[in-house]
């Protein structure tokens, strides 16, 4: 029965990288060209001040910081990161190199969680690895020295941010949507600066653009966030790494769609290589050492 539930968590969690696996395409055929910052503050601020206007809570105490924290690992610094990777790397280095995810998060579960590293997970983060590269790497791929060391960063950002959030879990009375508003108004307001000294401000704007930066407020942020963070809460830490693989799997099966792009039998194989790591990583689930911080809270008490 608690097997059935977290399989049914983690496949609603999946909506998430599902979503944000849409966003090359949204930001390629909808969006201003060449303004990252621009879409990624556009898609992380409104979002959080309309979930902080229906809250209307802020944070307190510790709280001040550790939101912060969050939002810029989570959001503010993972999409800087993740664009200077997008404009320094191929989309298949860049993919390949963030596959080190999930091997940053089982070390970093295992020292903050207290999670055992079991050899499942070693075996699926090895095969996720193989899968991303038959996936999206090509034979003409070319590596940049920034680009790489920034994929890297954005990896280490996600995964920082996935096992403090688990460590951390959401302060007692404050729901879903307010926890997704403080982080994603955090990393808007961590984003600005890059984005008016690197980038500015497009001179003007479209209707199709507006309807871009809608889908990324409505469906890439305000919906996909809150069910990513609802998984915090739900999913294990190395469960919830592997499901953000179902990000590049979206993206090829769009760009097969709707650009004309073609799928060879190497990237199907990659795929389902893929899609057979998330599900050997969601069969096995992960098992505490020690109990975690607030369950040692309630003992001790």
């Amino acid at each position: 029965m608690k097997g059935d539930r977290l399989l049914a968590d983690s496949a609603i969690t999946a909506l998430a990288p599902v979503i944000w696996g849409s966003t090359y395409l949204v930001t390629t055929q909808l969006l201003p060209p060449d303004r990252p910052l621009l879409a990624a503050v556009v898609r992380a601020l409104p979002a959080g001040l309309i979930l902080l206007l229906f809250g209307r809570v802020l944070p307190t105490g510790v709280w001040w910081w550790r939101a912060l924290v969050l939002g810029t690992l989570n959001i503010g610094a993972f999409f800087f990161l993740l664009f200077v990777a997008a404009y320094k790397l191929p989309g298949g280095v860049a993919a390949l190199v963030g596959s080190v995810q999930p091997m940053v998060v089982l070390v970093l579960a295992a020292l903050l969680l207290g999670d055992r590293v079991r050899l499942p997970h070693l075996v699926a983060c090895l095969a996720a690895s193989a899968g991303v590269a038959l996936l999206v790497l090509k034979a003409t791929a070319q590596l940049d020295l920034v680009g790489v060391l920034a994929a890297l960063g954005g990896a280490v950002c996600m995964a920082s941010g996935i096992v403090l959030t688990k460590r951390w879990q959401r302060p007692a009375g404050v729901n879903v949507l307010l926890f997704t508003g403080w982080q994603l108004t955090a990393g808007g307001i961590v984003l600005l600066p890059a984005l008016f000294l690197l980038e500015g401000l497009p001179r003007s704007i479209t209707g199709t653009n507006v309807l871009g930066f809608g889908y990324l407020v409505v469906f890439g942020s305000l919906f996909a966030y809150s069910v990513w963070f609802r998984g915090t809460d739900r999913v294990p830490a190395i469960g919830l790494s592997f499901l953000g693989f179902f990000s590049p799997i979206v993206a090829t099966l769009l760009g097969l769609v709707f650009l004309g792009q073609t799928l060879s039998l190497l990237q199907l194989a990659g795929a389902l290589v893929l899609i057979g790591s998330i599900v050997l990583v969601q069969l096995t689930p992960a098992r505490p050492a020690v109990l975690p911080e607030r369950e040692l809270q309630r003992t001790t008490s």
